[in-house]
């Protein structure tokens, strides 16, 4: 027993003695974690400088588009071939994908070896056979009848890619096999996002933002990088880190100074590396007694599968023995264990450097995904991955340690190169199925020059119908005077109040403005909320609640006692007899309070100040939100004459020459005319460019078959709208997984303003991901691509129909003036206007389109509801004062 002790204990000290030795001679070769975080932080600024339009050409790290843009969401189906080009031989599959819910698919292949004459022969011989062995197995498969999508994979550089025409079937797709194995992985777990492949070669490939790849147009979504690391330290980078013996091994290559990663770490070139070491060794008398085999000196004489024989946990130093024997190397127990300990430093060193390059591309998805910690799967395939015996366990364990901040598994790809490119096929199948599907949905919102033409001509016919006493009962554009016949001098002066109420918020006003030199105007306001039940509840409600606001803030200012001039601003349709009376036309808005239709507003108001008996004003104007728009632009700008909102409502004014006004007596002068031109289309005359969608919106509103051009041009209702496509695709199951979760169903729950956030061009997909999570929907990021195009077309057609609108506005002002050129400006206000990314820009540009004989201003107004209030009450004060004198 003793005896056994002791030769057990000497066969450890021998082992330690030879490791060390090995340990020290291979110093360089031993790649601590420090070195490793610094590779990983290379092969970063690596990457970066692969996909910036400037830098790519010097870069060593191409990052080459591969123009794959999704990964596979289980949807996919159908039958494909597949093509796989990339060794001796030549594999041809049949992939069934099957849309069951379960993400099954079957895999049929037959191999064609390939012979040397086709391989070293030039390239239309090659792609000659390749035909003749597609065409071959598809009449095997009885396929030749069919025209099946076909991927394509082709694992090196070649510039021919057409494949004989008499063959019936659509090249979809070009792939490279790191592509091919991250899609085969992200099939069965769409948490794959990167490839990897370790064999005789080595590449990796990861889903990067588009718009981080400046060698691609566009910015929107994701696209896969084929990143060609193996040229990583081609330009020196990798230098510290090489040694004599990789210096040795690149000389010998057949690309001396290229690849230099890749020969680091790939199988064509470890066993090489092991054989180089052990060669010098052997010279410097520290193996096989110094005694070196012609089979030694020989060049690929040891190979990556004696490498990972010699590593093997049991019969390891059996097996090395065994091929040193082969080398005619004759080895003591001492050179066993010593060679064993050379190819596990080698292997090891390959597992580091890789585990360095994959961190850096771990860490940089989690960087643009803005994450603290990320789960992800990485798809892997390869020889030296899949039979090296420790390979794998050694390239986790160092992942994870370098990035601890992602939750990292790898999967074994199956097939990656045949039914991956079969999967890539099926994803840009599935994709230009759901574009025809997405641009059909999103047609009827593309607007032609002609049709927008239409819509001006029918908007200016509209308009004259309003303005003629025989017409103007029926008109749906109602073209009510305001009684506003001046637009501010300059002369106005004095203390007033203005009340706003137009929305879910009320607010009161102090107005102090001076003339003359220090011209200013000055105010002060409060805020008060709507509740719900008295928008919805008695007119008398209504009023008292606003007197009870008023009330609390003359007591907050401490003017209780001032009896001052008051302009209100009431911003729904109202037939005015005079400038301060307004008969309520009807409720928008949501409004909805009893005994109001019908009613003058400003006679309500008086009433609700009696019933109150606390104070008393005098109430001198009562004013649309447009109108007041119009006149604070007015006071910056004297050739302002029109007055636009775009938020919540829609609505335009505009001072009308007296004499065009026939249903207010007199010829003289101008007249401000509130438009309230929300209602154009109510008659059916723009029926024609309305969709489902829109239908759909106007029927589950407040007030059915009223408002419709306002129902799709304002900010209350455009993010119903796009709450009704997103329905309609889901339902199709082009968004959501088809999965129409309990938010989207709920009315109202999509409002604008995220039109405007997910719109922003600041704004990356990751962050509408959110604003949709916020909502409740859980979306991928082809959703969001998705989303955001419908949300595009929504507001776009919004503005341009807006901007129909207002070019036949200006049209009229243009021949009301009988000039040939005009020159205006307009005062705009609105939330849509001014928050949103492109509404103001597409309204503009469709404006100069189509009144090309206008140069119109767009002014935005400052407080047009409650300052604009003011100036109205101040104008009508002085006119009133002149009239009298």
């Amino acid at each position: 027993m003793f005896a056994v002790h002791l030769l057990a204990f000497h066969f450890t000290k021998l082992k330690e003695d030879q490791i060390k030795k090995v340990d020290r001679y291979l110093y360089h070769m031993r790649l601590s974690d420090d070195i490793l975080l610094d590779v990983m932080s290379r092969f970063q600024a690596e990457m970066v400088k692969g996909l910036g339009r400037d830098t790519n050409p010097t870069a060593t790290v191409k990052m080459l588009p591969s123009f794959v843009r999704s990964l596979p969401d289980g949807s996919e189906k159908g039958d494909f071939l597949a093509v796989d080009v990339g060794g001796s031989l030549f594999r041809a599959h049949q992939v069934k994908v099957f849309d069951d819910g379960k993400q099954s698919s079957q895999l049929d292949s037959k191999f064609y070896p390939t012979p040397k004459e086709v391989i070293q022969g030039n390239g239309a011989e090659l792609f000659d056979y390749i035909a003749d062995c597609l065409l071959d197995f598809m009449e095997t498969k009885n396929l030749k009848h069919k025209k099946l999508p076909l991927g394509f994979t082709f694992s090196f550089p070649c510039k021919q890619t057409k494949l004989e025409e008499d063959i019936d079937v659509d090249v979809f797709a070009l792939v490279n096999d790191t592509v091919g194995t991250m899609m085969t992985c992200g099939y069965d777990d769409q948490h794959c996002e990167v490839g990897l492949i370790i064999g005789t070669g080595t590449n990796a490939c990861y889903m990067e933002e588009m718009r981080h790849i400046d060698l691609v147009e566009g910015d929107e979504g994701r696209m896969c990088i084929n990143t060609e690391w193996g040229a990583f330290g081609d330009d020196g980078a990798l230098d510290d880190l090489r040694t004599e013996f990789d210096r040795e091994l690149d000389l010998g290559s057949l690309n001396p100074g290229k690849q230099l990663f890749e020969k680091m770490i790939s199988s064509l070139y470890l066993g090489e590396l092991v054989r180089l070491i052990l060669l010098k060794m052997t010279k410097e008398g520290l193996l096989f007694n110094g005694k070196v085999s012609t089979a030694l000196l020989t060049k690929g004489k040891i190979e990556m599968k004696h490498v990972s024989a010699m590593e093997k946990y049991k019969e390891g130093l059996n097996n090395t023995k065994e091929i040193l024997t082969e080398l005619n190397l004759f080895p003591s127990e001492e050179d066993c264990i010593a060679v064993q300990h050379v190819c596990t430093i080698v292997s090891f060193r390959s597992a580091n450097l890789c585990a360095a390059a994959l961190a850096a591309i771990l860490t940089r998805l989690r960087e643009n995904k803005k994450l603290l910690r990320m789960r992800t799967t990485v798809g892997i395939d390869g020889g030296l991955y899949r039979t090296h015996p420790q390979y794998a366990k050694r390239l986790h364990k160092v992942v994870r340690r370098l990035v601890p901040n992602c939750d990292v598994r790898f999967l074994l790809s199956v097939s990656g190169s045949g039914k991956g490119a079969a999967l890539v096929t099926a994803v840009a199948y599935r994709l230009a199925a759901q574009r025809k599907q997405i641009d059909a949905a999103l047609a009827p919102f593309l607007l032609s020059l002609e049709t927008l033409k239409e819509v001006k001509n029918k908007m200016r016919t509209e308009l004259e119908y309003g303005l003629r006493r025989e017409t103007q009962a029926s008109a749906t554009v109602k073209m009510l005077p305001t009684y506003v016949c001046g637009t501010p001098d300059g002369t106005e002066k004095g203390k007033f109040l203005a009340l706003d109420l137009g929305g879910t918020n009320f607010r009161v006003l102090l107005v102090k403005i001076r003339s003359g030199r220090r011209r200013s105007v000055q105010m002060y306001n409060k805020i008060f909320a709507i509740p719900l039940e008295i928008m919805q509840g008695t007119g008398e409600e209504l009023f008292d609640h606003i007197v009870q606001c008023i009330a609390d803030f003359l007591e907050y200012m401490g003017i209780k006692g001032a009896r001052l001039p008051l302009g209100f601003t009431f911003s729904f349709p109202c037939r005015q007899a005079s400038i301060d009376k307004g008969t309520l036309v009807g409720w928008t808005k949501g409004f909805k309070a009893t005994d109001c239709e019908g009613e003058d507003v400003v006679d309500m108001l008086r009433e609700a100040i009696r019933r109150r008996n606390e104070f008393d004003l005098d109430i001198v104007a009562v004013v649309n939100d447009t109108v007041g728009t119009m006149m604070t632009c007015g006071y910056e700008d004297p050739n302002c004459e029109i007055g636009l909102i775009a938020g919540t409502g829609s609505n335009v004014c505009y001072m009308e020459d007296m004499k065009n006004i026939e249903i207010v007596e007199g010829n003289e002068g101008k007249m401000c005319i509130n438009t309230e031109w929300g209602a154009f289309g109510d008659n059916g005359c723009i029926d024609n460019i309305r969709t489902k969608y829109d239908k759909e919106v106007d029927e589950g509103s407040l007030n059915p078959g009223k408002q419709r051009y306002e129902k799709m041009t304002s900010g209350m209702y455009l993010g119903e709208i796009v709450r009704q496509i997103l329905i309609d695709l889901t339902k199709q199951g082009l968004l959501f997984r088809g999965q129409i979760s309990e938010s989207l169903r709920k009315r109202g729950i999509f409002e604008t303003k995220f039109l405007s956030q997910i719109e922003s061009d600041r704004l990356a997909l990751l962050q509408v991901r959110r604003i949709l999570q916020q909502l409740g929907l859980d979306s991928t990021c082809e959703d969001s691509i998705i989303v955001k195009e419908v949300c595009g077309a929504v507001s776009k057609r919004a503005a341009q129909l807006c901007g129909a609108g207002l070019a036949a506005i200006v049209e009229k002002k243009r021949e009301n003036r009988g000039v040939e050129r005009l020159q205006i400006t307009v005062g705009v206000d609105g939330t849509l206007y001014k928050l949103h990314p492109h509404f103001s820009r597409v309204l503009q540009e469709t404006v100069k389109e189509l009144a090309p004989q206008c140069d119109v201003t767009f002014m935005l107004s400052e407080d047009g509801s409650g300052k604009g209030a003011a100036l109205i009450t101040a104008v009508a004060k002085r006119l009133h004062n002149v009239g009298q004198k």
